[in-house]
């Protein structure tokens, strides 16, 4: 295993952002240099400690969605080999974690789609039967499959602070009728046809967001990360039963572990209150979480 990146430092390029998890640099006027780091966040914070080889497992699989899904919908991907876009001396934090990508206008909220009730859905579901004001059938229980996919969009949040979930309405309001219907439509359909074949690999796929932006013709295209376990809750099909059956969180191929172990972390003898700087993460929940992200892919992809 190659020595873990938390944050990348190319001066060849201009830096445009960093992300909870991507540095993004500009190459020329019109591509992106996204650099998939090793960091990972939990709670909107990212965590002091890397995840080893996670940003390239990240960048393995979301190039394995955009090229299953690209009859779906288009995405960002230029074909270029980004490690054209850096010096030599550089070529080592770019290789196997980075995508050049097309420069899109990307737009200000997310596309969550749900298939099942879990995380903040199962916690607003408990609350009022509903989930981003969309009514659900009563007596659902943590981690059910809802009768169909449902559409939950939420705002981006600037780096620190939460995301937001929102209701459709609120996101008409945002991006305007239209294209909040693209949206939610090619979401749902981005979300089913992964949804159907992750299943044939031992996996549901709960629940996952996209981002979209349009470029210069004004269309609809994927961006960013899609279909990973950052982006994604990954149950496998084999401990989903009992866990349903118990009301507990299924075992998860994603962020879910760090999270449970965050929420029974304490800081000065109190419990995390979900802001920066984040407890410790020990090695052993290092060493999980990375083994869990290369078993998904694994499954996934066969990579």
């Amino acid at each position: 295993m190659t020595s873990a990146l938390h944050t990348s430092s190319l001066t060849s390029l201009p830096l445009l952002a960093r992300g909870k998890v991507r540095d993004n640099y500009a190459v020329g006027n019109d591509r992106i240099l996204m650099v998939a780091s090793d960091r990972i966040s939990a709670f909107d914070v990212i965590m002091g400690e890397p995840i080893p080889g996670k940003g390239a497992l990240l960048t393995k699989m979301a190039l394995f969605w955009f090229e299953l899904l690209k009859d779906v919908a288009p995405n960002h991907l230029t074909g270029d080999d980004p490690v054209s876009a850096v010096t030599p001396a550089e070529r080592a934090q770019v290789e196997g974690r980075a995508m050049l990508v097309k420069k899109l206008k990307p737009l200000p909220v997310e596309a969550v789609v749900r298939g099942y009730l879990a995380g903040s859905g199962w916690k607003e579901y408990q609350h009022n039967g509903e989930v981003c004001g969309v009514v659900l059938p009563a007596g659902l229980k943590n981690a059910s499959k809802l009768p169909e996919p449902i559409f939950t969009p939420a705002t981006k949040a600037e780096m620190g602070d939460h995301d937001e979930n929102i209701s459709y309405d609120k996101m008409v309001e945002i991006i305007g009728a239209d294209l909040a219907e693209q949206v939610r439509t090619l979401a749902i359909k981005l979300y089913q046809r992964a949804a159907d074949y992750a299943l044939t690999k031992g996996i549901i796929i709960a629940d996952t967001k996209f981002e979209f932006g349009l470029d210069e013709q004004g269309t609809l295209t994927v961006m960013d990360e899609v279909l990973t376990p950052d982006s994604s809750r990954f149950w496998p099909v084999e401990g989903y039963d009992k866990a349903f059956n118990e009301g507990s969180n299924p075992p998860s191929y994603d962020k879910q572990f760090v999270r449970d172990w965050l929420e029974q972390a304490t800081v000065n003898g109190r419990p995390w209150d979900k802001t920066a700087p984040s407890p410790a993460l020990p090695q052993s929940v290092i060493d999980y979480t990375a083994a869990k992200y290369q078993e998904a892919l694994t499954r996934l992809t066969g990579q």
